[in-house]
């Protein structure tokens, strides 16, 4: 089988590493990919809004499975185009893909089918977010209402800080804002919770603990994720219960209430308050890099799980993890999320010493004249798998420590909520 990835970050060479190993599979493109993808994959250089391209390449290259890594493309209906031309797509459809791709959508389907969230309120202007700013408590969350990757929250802890997010915002820093989001803020710990559905069916498609802070500590700028670690400590079967029948079963009714079906990965952000689960936010896709963190564990074809979701037979499909703790700490330019400096070398990267239960995801990287150069502000994703968070943590500064990277900085505590308290 021929297989097509739509991305180029730590996610998608995630996802490509784990085609890699299935026997089915016996060609993987890449759109447009990055240096780790060129080493398992074939890297085609096309634009990811350019439909009619990556439509007219994988018709003619015959690819029989199309896999969307990213967000934007799913909301800008990429699937829907594909899927007219009778290619086999894995993704959701525009409509369902709103999940992510705005936040009042959720939130309003949130209010209509009592899926329990924050209290929150939509205002449309500079002036009205401000005037309600003026009489509110704090802390309070501001978030843009549309695409932002993952950066567009803000956590305010009195008015000042919330103008200026209010103003960042409407002067378009995440594009073009026509509404924001103003949220009560809740307090409790944050869990990852995915899925994986057919349209007909899901299952459950594990857990996982996201570092969104720049700093350590959770300090600093919200980022793409510095870091996480699978399972979750918070998950139990009491909780899970409640995510299934509180949030996740009637958000699928929603989805189907407007016509549609959900196909695809699910990635529920939740906040867990004294073991009840709150939605924070849906994400449309894998996370990036609870994916990275996740896949590893994973002892099912990946292949046969994504093409049976294509073809309504999931059910028919046993999922099956291994046992093992799996972290993930992510690598980035200086300077991120801010401004940082582009195609810097990085060195030893082909001589990282990786043992049987390490993993190496490139970003944000590119080949250039044989060197892999920096391309991005996350840039590289060292995993690694043992009995204890401890131990995984301590395999990867052992390989962080073979880099030589200079132009690069990592968080020093992911997972130091389950490992030093």
């Amino acid at each position: 089988m021929k297989v097509g990835i739509i991305g180029s970050g730590g996610r998608e060479h995630a996802i490509c590493q784990a085609l890699s190993k299935s026997k089915k599979v016996n060609k993987i493109y890449c759109f447009p990919g990055n240096a780790g993808t060129s080493l398992i994959a074939e890297n085609i250089d096309l634009e990811l809004d350019n439909f009619q391209k990556l439509k007219d390449f994988i018709l003619e290259k015959e690819i029989n499975l199309v896999i969307v890594g990213p967000e934007q493309p799913l909301v800008d209906g990429i699937t829907d185009y594909l899927e007219k031309f009778k290619i086999k797509v894995f993704g959701p459809n525009k409509i369902a893909s709103q999940l992510e791709g705005s936040k009042i959508f959720t939130k309003n389907i949130c209010k209509k089918y009592n899926i329990p969230t924050a209290n929150f309120g939509v205002f449309k202007s500079q002036t009205d977010s401000n005037k309600f700013l003026d009489k509110s408590k704090f802390p309070l969350v501001i978030k843009a209402d549309n695409l932002a990757s993952g950066k567009g929250v803000y956590i305010c802890e009195n008015k000042k800080q919330s103008y200026e997010a209010i103003k960042e915002i409407f002067n378009g820093k995440f594009g073009e804002a026509k509404n924001v989001l103003i949220e009560e803020f809740l307090k409790g710990e944050e869990m990852s919770f995915f899925i994986i559905s057919d349209g007909t069916t899901y299952q459950n498609f594990g857990t996982a603990q996201d570092h969104k802070r720049v700093m350590e500590g959770d300090k600093g700028k919200n980022t793409g994720g510095m870091g996480a670690y699978s399972p979750s400590r918070l998950i139990n079967k009491e909780l899970e219960k409640k995510i299934l029948a509180k949030i996740i079963n009637p958000t699928l009714k929603a989805i189907k209430d407007l016509g549609t079906v959900y196909k695809g990965f699910l990635y529920a952000g939740l906040m867990i308050v004294n073991n009840e689960p709150f939605l924070i936010e849906y994400n449309v896709r894998m996370g990036d890099p609870e994916c990275q963190t996740l896949l590893p564990k994973l002892d099912t074809d990946l292949f046969d799980i994504l093409n049976s979701c294509c073809d309504n037979e999931l059910s028919k499909i046993e999922i099956r993890w291994n046992n093992k703790k799996s972290l993930c700490i992510v690598m980035c330019s200086k300077g991120y999320p801010d401004t940082y400096k582009k195609n810097i070398e990085i060195k030893n990267i082909d001589f990282i010493d990786l043992q049987p239960n390490d993993y190496l995801f490139h970003a944000g990287t590119v080949l250039k004249n044989n060197s892999v150069l920096s391309n991005g502000g996350r840039v590289i994703n060292f995993v690694s798998q043992s009995d204890n968070f401890s131990d995984a943590r301590n395999n990867i500064y052992r390989l962080i420590n073979n880099l030589n990277w200079p132009g690069g900085f990592y968080r020093k505590d992911i997972g130091y909520k389950v490992i030093d308290e």
